[in-house]
Formats: C-alpha cells, structure tokens, sequence
C-alpha cells in the first residue's frame, strides 16, 4: 500500500468514528436531536390523506399531493415526529405595596 491509500484508509475510518461517537451521544442525549414522540395525527409517517381524496368520487389527484392522494402532514411538516414547542413565560415581581 502506499502512502496515498494509506492516508484515504486512515480519513475513512476516521470519519467511521466519528459518526459512531456522534451516535452514541445522541442515544445517551434525548433532547440532542434522538427520540422526539411520533405525531399523533399522522402515526409517525409524515403523511396524512390529501383534501383532493376525501371529497372526491375515488380519484383523486392535485398539486399537493401529485396524484399520490396523500400530503404532508400540517402538524407535523411531514417529520412524523411531534416536536416540543418553545414558550417563553415572563414573570413580574410583584409591586410593592404603596402607603
């Protein structure tokens, strides 16, 4: 071997462990981006039936859904995976009594 393959063998295994040590940390890590909890309105598949579909004589076909009768999910965005939304809650400190 010389020292060409030698060099794209050693970044080759290198990108190989850092995929697996950014794994690791994500399975240890929920909130890293792992397991969020499926979408309830789509099951986790992303897709839900298109509008063309469910108010149609059985043919179905438009630009949402491109003729496959069914479209991304609305609450989702088509992640299949329902996400935490961040709220910001302010709390004032109470005024003081005036005499």
């Amino acid at each position: 071997m010389g020292p060409m393959a030698l060099s794209q063998l050693a970044t080759g295994l290198s990108v190989l462990a850092g995929a697996v040590l950014v794994k690791s940390v994500i399975d240890q890590n929920p909130m890293a981006g792992g397991s969020f909890p499926r979408c309830p309105t789509c099951n986790g598949t992303g897709l839900v039936s298109c509008f063309c579909s469910r108010w149609s004589d059985n043919d179905f076909g438009c630009r949402t859904c491109s003729g496959s009768g069914r479209m991304l999910c609305s609450s989702c965005g088509g992640t299949g995976t329902g996400r935490p939304l961040p709220a910001r809650i302010t709390v004032r400190p109470p005024s003081p009594p005036s005499s």
